[in-house]
């Protein structure tokens, strides 16, 4: 049965960070990342088996797990994982702050890409090191790599680590070959280390192709590390569960020994359950879920175009999170974002939490049904109608 993204499913009262953070009921939630679809049937099914059985204790992490990871990457994005260099953790925000613990000391710098996902910041901080910028270009709407500074930034001695977003968050870029080749080689000239982020990899749109950074060659598989999970994929990131790939045996020894020291190398049973579920039988719900988001994109920007053209939307290559420019509006994203959730009951994410770069962007969700997003729309044309 093809699956309905159409249906309202009530999320309000279900212990929701999304829906039940807000301090009143008629607030729509269109910010923090996760879907209001209910997640593939096979997934439902597996953990309903696993709650029939009753008893919840320790998780033993199967064979059948790796299997599943190494077959999806396989399938999906022609990556060949070997099932040793698979470490699973509770997250990517854990996955990335333990290969920063792993892979650091205090005062070395972690190179990032702003306007970046927002938890990078922390997990540089966390570890005690210094965040080393290489602000992104934007020009006509669309963002780039300076690549200049780049190779300024890897030159640095001090600079260990380049943490990259791929495909990016919340520019919605799918890096080319041609660019994630250009940024490796910088990286490994300096030796500095990638780790790449790589949770939204499987919501991309037609036109694009996601590829894994450590997928171009040997080099570069030897000098990274994948952190990935089915979270965003499936809408089961409350399952808390991600995977770090690392074919550098004595890079993954130190992650390893990260995740034992933060205590974050356990999984829960129905973790496993339904990540098994999701790689081995999810593929055609995502293949229908992944039309149904893109055209949200396609109405928002219509919408906009129509409605609201002094404020730029910017392609949406992956993910669902639009980045919209409101510069014109000459208000700052944290009056914007205030504006819309106190005067519309529309709570988006303001671009100011992604770095200085992101000041005058709004991040918005539209992973929702068609009629919450139609909603949202009309507040932002009733609000966001100011002309510069």
């Amino acid at each position: 049965m093809k699956p309905n993204f159409d249906e309202i499913i009530p999320r309000r009262h279900t212990h929701s960070v999304k829906w039940d953070a807000a301090s009143a009921d008629d607030v729509l939630p269109m910010w923090v990342a996760d879907m209001d679809f209910r997640t593939a049937p096979a997934i439902i099914d597996a953990l309903e088996k696993r709650v029939r059985h009753g008893i919840f204790g320790y998780a033993k992490v199967p064979e059948e797990y790796y299997d599943a990871v190494i077959g999806w990457f396989g399938r999906r994005h022609k990556f060949t994982i070997r099932r040793e260099w698979i470490l699973y953790t509770s997250g990517v925000v854990p996955a990335v702050s333990a290969v920063i613990k792993a892979l650091t000391v205090p005062g070395d710098k972690v190179i990032i890409q702003t306007p970046v996902y927002n938890c990078f910041f922390s997990s540089i901080r966390n570890n005690e090191c210094e965040m080393s910028d290489n602000r992104l270009l934007y020009h006509n709407g669309v963002y780039s790599v300076d690549f200049d500074d780049l190779e300024a930034k890897a030159s640095d001695p001090r600079a260990k680590l380049f943490l990259l977003c791929n495909p990016h968050n919340p520019a919605g870029r799918v890096w080319t070959r041609e660019e994630l080749q250009r940024m490796g080689e910088i990286c490994l000239r300096h030796g500095v280390t990638i780790v790449s982020d790589e949770i939204h990899c499987d919501l991309v749109y037609d036109g694009h192709t996601h590829i894994p950074f450590a997928s171009l060659g040997e080099e570069f598989l030897q000098h990274s590390v994948t952190c990935s999970a089915p979270s965003k994929t499936f809408n089961i990131a409350g399952l808390q569960v991600a995977n770090i790939v690392a074919a550098d045996a004595e890079i993954r020894r130190k992650i390893d020994r990260a995740l034992n020291v933060n205590e974050v190398c356990d999984i829960n049973a129905f973790a496993v359950e339904a990540l098994i579920a999701a790689y081995n039988e999810g593929e055609k719900w995502l293949d229908a879920l992944l039309p149904y988001l893109y055209d949200n994109y396609l109405c928002l920007k219509a919408f906009f175009t129509e409605h609201l053209p002094h404020l730029p939307i910017l392609p949406l290559e992956a993910t669902y999170l639009v980045w919209v420019n409101c510069s014109s509006l000459g208000l700052s994203s944290e009056a914007i974002s205030k504006l819309l959730l106190e005067k519309g009951k529309v709570w988006v994410n303001e671009g100011i939490m992604y770095g200085e770069a992101g000041e005058g962007f709004i991040r918005i969700n539209i992973a929702t049904p068609r009629e919450n997003l139609l909603k949202g729309l009309a507040v932002f044309k009733e609000f966001l109608s100011v002309k510069a």
